[in-house]
């Protein structure tokens, strides 16, 4: 394949790696990204072949490991996010999977946002702990929690930021500084935000993780996932257990998601844009608790999302008086809202996170996270406002 001639993309804005970065063209000289459906390859001789399994000579040698689209993908999210190195990866579990046993051990310990997404939780707290890692569980915000709960066999602090789905948000900067002076790696879940709004490499994070089936597809149509960061910690560290477990991230998928890049930056802002609009006319309704989002200024860290993130995102939760009773009525009411736990797609969705994503979570855990039982979840989409606000008001 033919060689980009750029072969520095931090020179260009995010909508121009969004599109550009990545693409190798092959001697057909095509113009958009091509798929490669293929399993294996050929080599040109035995000795070329022993070569590339030796890792002596660079090269495709077995799609569950090394592929043309996957590789696009990974060079164009790596650029957008202003990483060394993507790995993408089967979904988004998969990569926090991927990267916990590629850097864990039996004897590890991991400091955990209570706010996370509940398998995130739940791959911790359940799994991990079988393989002898203890993971403890601390308040987002509170950086003096996380300090303290750091010990000396700690590897990562592991966050989202915005959380799923109160969106709090911490000081990425702050806890970066924190754990690096105690010699730990900052892994930043940036699902919510993506590269077009939050840069969490920037702010001092070593790893990103992403779940490409939201925003990055934008359409709900693909799962994948991704890790991105330093070259030598994802290659040494991560790619072999990737190379042997085989979460691999499918070629088709990877090419569905190289057409959602395109459209990242320009989506976002509408999301942002609609659901601004949602959370201040929520804020003003009578049946309306509480609501959550950062671009509102009654949201707690409403400061740090206007010096953090360059929009405040597209997912509104709110609290509905009357609990889960009134929750369900109005989420059974809705005709144009897709009931759906998935979220960052064109079409706006409504969960209840108490008997969904974090259903599985103790009614303990689920009261640590700030979980209520009227707690509804809307990610906005891009359908016009009053269409969403009139579907929302019907069942309110």
């Amino acid at each position: 394949m033919s060689e980009s001639k750029i072969t520095d993309w931090n020179q260009y804005g995010i909508q121009t790696q969004s599109i550009r970065a990545g693409q190798h063209r092959t001697p057909e000289n095509e113009h958009s990204d091509p798929i490669f459906v293929t399993s294996s390859y050929v080599f040109d001789s035995a000795h070329q072949a022993q070569a590339r399994f030796a890792g002596e000579q660079p090269g495709n040698i077995y799609s569950r490991f090394t592929n043309p689209t996957v590789r696009t993908f990974e060079e164009r999210l790596a650029a957008m996010e202003g990483g060394e190195r993507c790995l993408g990866i089967a979904s988004g579990m998969a990569a926090i999977m991927s990267f916990c046993m590629g850097v864990l051990k039996a004897g590890d310990h991991v400091v955990c946002s209570r706010s996370v997404f509940g398998n995130t939780m739940g791959l911790f707290k359940n799994f991990m702990a079988k393989f002898g890692v203890e993971t403890s569980f601390v308040a987002l915000t509170d950086l003096n929690a996380w300090e303290a709960a750091i010990r000396p066999q700690t590897r990562f602090l592991f966050l989202e930021t915005p959380s799923n789905p109160l969106t709090e948000l911490v000081d990425i900067e702050a806890l970066a500084d924190l754990a690096h002076g105690k010699d730990c790696l900052l892994v930043v879940d940036n699902c919510f935000c993506t590269p077009a709004l939050q840069k969490p490499i920037d702010l001092g994070a070593d790893v990103v993780v992403h779940s490409a089936t939201k925003y990055l597809d934008g359409q709900g149509r693909c799962v994948g996932g991704a890790l991105v960061g330093p070259e030598n910690l994802l290659q040494q560290e991560i790619f072999p257990f990737l190379r042997t477990g085989g979460a691999a991230m499918s070629p088709f998928n990877a090419w569905v998601f190289l057409a959602g890049l395109e459209t990242l930056a320009i989506r976002m802002r509408a999301h942002c844009d609609n659901a601004l609009k949602l959370a201040r006319w929520l804020e003003d309704h009578p049946r309306i608790e509480r609501v959550y989002y950062p671009g509102l200024a009654s949201h707690p860290q409403y400061e740090l999302a206007q010096r953090q993130q360059s929009g405040a995102g597209g997912i509104v939760s709110f609290d509905v008086r009357g609990g889960r009773e009134a929750a369900w009525k109005l989420i059974d009411h809705t005709r144009l809202l897709s009931i759906t736990a998935n979220l960052g797609d064109v079409k706006t969705t409504i969960t209840h996170p108490a008997t969904t994503t974090h259903g599985r979570l103790s009614p303990e855990d689920r009261q640590r996270a700030g979980i209520s039982e009227g707690l509804v979840r809307v990610s906005v989409g891009l359908e016009d406002i009053q269409d969403i606000i009139a579907d929302l008001e019907r069942g309110l």
